[in-house]
């Protein structure tokens, strides 16, 4: 059968789910088995999308298919590169806080995190007044607007990120190969359809273990419920900082992450499940950037991660998850980040937040709504866009 090689990788997959070491009931297994199915739909959409001759931007990850602890805030796209070839992207800048560029090796693997070649933000490239601009990318390539592809470049990343979804605009992107242009590419055969899905099995099985064993490697290792100092994100992301933890609660406890605003352009903080992946940040307030924080007197913003309703605006929501993963970042930095650009974390009694927070107050249950309305508005637009 021509499918028989992605659906044997179906199979192994399921059971790398059923048999990682975190689970320990029956929702983390129903987790793990809805996760795998939105690894089996990326894994189709990259394999398909894998034409290095004729690329296209594809979503790397969204809303149902996750993977990688993915910023509820960013819109992430990828495209295949030939090392040897030169491609041309253009596009209209929209209204997000941040558009950068990565040229990435492609080894992602469970002991590797890929090779970054190059990466830059939108501040190094030419913006015509209407917003549009034209990037090159190819092997010697120098000059403004013009990024030289080093040996083993393979994937172009784009990562655009709102700070307030309620007002920002995405943009829009377009590559070509610079010599395919006009033309066409070869029909489709059985040969390229059977290697289609035999990648696309062997990118959900590495996807599923690679992740997980990222997950070990960079934040399980931590004491619990603890908060890491800021520090460069891996990758070679060399304008993003993060603070990464996981915590485990009981329901009457909460954590509180006091940080201060930073006053960079973007700085967020979110949830994560074990498996590595958002929570529910649409119709849940599982994340929060600063505009959609409040934001108390001293300048600090004070997340309060609960299961119960602690009654306040930053409530961050566990959903129902007693274990997970917590992450700031701090992105389209000029300055490096220090230790008092950090987080402390308190585990607390939920009963006693009124006591723990010095500027406690109440939000009423309409007006939450309305916070979640808003969220599920702004979702929905984004994904349209």
């Amino acid at each position: 059968m021509l499918t028989q090689p992605f659906a044997d990788a179906i199979a192994h997959a399921e059971r790398v789910v059923a048999e990682a070491p975190h689970i320990r009931g029956e929702q983390d297994l129903i987790e793990g088995y809805d996760y795998l199915a939105g690894g089996i739909r990326a894994s189709i959409q990259m394999a398909w999308a894998y034409d290095r001759d004729f690329p296209y931007f594809v979503r790397s990850t969204g809303p149902y298919t996750k993977m990688g602890l993915d910023n509820p805030d960013t819109l992430y796209f990828h495209a295949w590169l030939r090392d040897d070839a030169e491609y041309v992207v253009t596009g209209r800048r929209g209204s997000t806080t941040d558009l950068s560029f990565q040229i990435l090796d492609g080894s992602y693997s469970p002991v590797n995190v890929p090779g970054s070649l190059a990466a830059f933000d939108d501040r190094e490239i030419d913006i015509a007044a209407d917003g549009s601009f034209e990037l090159r990318f190819g092997p010697g390539l120098t000059g403004r607007n013009a990024f030289p592809l080093g040996p083993g470049s393979a994937m172009l990343v784009v990562r655009e990120v709102f700070s307030d979804w309620a007002s920002e605009e995405p943009g829009t992107l377009r590559i070509h190969r610079a010599d395919r242009l006009g033309a066409a590419p070869a029909p489709l055969t059985t040969e390229i359809l059977t290697r289609r899905y035999a990648v696309a099995g062997k990118m959900l099985v590495g996807r599923i273990r690679t992740f997980l064993a990222f997950a070990e490697r960079f934040y399980l290792k931590l004491p619990v419920n603890t908060l890491t100092p800021p520090r460069l994100t891996p990758g070679g992301l060399a304008t993003q900082y993060s603070s990464v933890g996981h915590y485990e609660l009981a329901d009457d406890q909460a954590m509180v992450v006091t940080v201060p605003v930073a006053g960079v352009p973007y700085q967020g903080l979110q949830l994560g499940t074990m498996w590595y992946v958002s929570l529910d940040y649409s119709n849940h307030q599982t994340s929060l950037t600063v505009p959609q924080a409040k934001i108390d007197p001293d300048g600090m913003i004070r997340y309060v991660i609960s299961e119960r309703d602690p009654g306040v605006a930053n409530w961050i929501e566990r959903t129902g998850h007693d274990r997970g993963y917590v992450q700031l970042r701090w992105q389209r930095l000029s300055r490096a980040l220090t230790e008092a650009d950090g987080p402390r974390a308190d585990v607390v009694a939920v009963d006693d937040l009124p006591k723990q927070l010095p500027y406690h107050e109440p939000i009423d249950q309409a007006t939450w709504r309305e916070r979640i309305a808003a969220r599920q508005t702004a979702t929905a637009a984004r994904m349209l866009g």
